[in-house]
């Protein structure tokens, strides 16, 4: 039976000060389910040597939003793997839509050349989850399909395309290390969430995506998990999906209580 993990991505949110209380104030709240899941908080770069010390003894690990290929060099702003092992952190995410310059809410003033600061290609996210795992790492590797995408029917294609991109060159031994996220932009930090029935749908696909290229055996050691407006109230119907082994949660894992709902909402092992 894969082992469910609830990952909470603070995004550009908290300082450090901010991260120690919320870490206190989570941790009692999932103290009870650290053995069965797989409970992750991934701070902002500044918060995580904070958010380490913090962590110390509660059975939640530490995850980072993103990290670059190089060991180290003339890279302006980069973060690379080493930096991250040395801070404790365990799970790191790559290819998030944010980090991909595709937005589910439009942003104003990240139009045109601006948007490039965002421009992540499924080439990029593939260096990434190979670095990571080089390091040691656990990559959550985000993919998902806009909404012009999905209506016009491309979803499936969308997430074949962004699979095959990162998984280039990743050896079969290597895949049991790796979450992947499947993660409909429309539905990140919009409200609307992807129904129950077809997140599963989709997150089969990704699942049978591994299995053609490594085996139905690996693929049904990878876990899954579905992120996008994940909530205590819609969290329980999500992680009841069979081919759904967890969540990905945005705006609900800043606060204690709404996260520590979630991670509580997962079927017990």
């Amino acid at each position: 039976m894969r082992k469910m993990i609830i990952a909470g991505n603070w995004k550009m949110h908290k300082t450090c000060a901010e991260a120690t209380a919320l870490i206190q104030n989570l941790a009692p709240l999932v103290a009870a389910r650290t053995s069965d899941v797989d409970v992750v908080v991934c701070p902002p770069y500044t918060a995580l040597y904070a958010a380490a010390h913090a962590l110390s003894g509660t059975g939640i690990q530490l995850g980072a939003q993103d990290v670059f290929w190089k060991n180290q060099g003339a890279y302006t702003g980069r973060v690379s793997p080493p930096m991250l092992v040395e801070l404790g952190v365990s799970y790191v995410i790559v290819g998030h839509s944010e980090a991909r310059g595709r937005f589910g809410v439009p942003e104003p003033d990240l139009q045109g050349d601006l948007l490039k600061h965002f421009g992540d290609t499924d080439a990029a996210v593939n260096r990434k989850l190979l670095a990571a795992l080089d390091a040691g790492l656990q990559p959550i590797c985000c993919v998902g399909e806009t909404i012009a995408e999905r209506k016009s029917g491309d979803t499936d294609t969308v997430i074949e395309t962004q699979m095959r991109g990162a998984l280039a060159n990743v050896p079969a031994q290597a895949l049991p290390r790796i979450v992947f996220a499947y993660e409909p932009v429309w539905a990140i930090g919009t409200g609307e969430v992807c129904d129950a029935d077809e997140a599963n749908r989709v997150c089969g696909v990704i699942r049978s995506m591994i299995a053609t290229l490594y085996g139905a055996d690996t693929a049904e050691q990878v876990r899954v998990q579905y992120g996008g407006s994940v909530k205590p109230d819609n969290a329980a119907s999500l992680l009841a999906q069979p081919h759904i082994d967890g969540a990905l949660v945005g705006g609900a894992s800043l606060k204690a209580v709404d996260f520590g709902a979630i991670v509580n909402a997962a079927p017990k092992g």
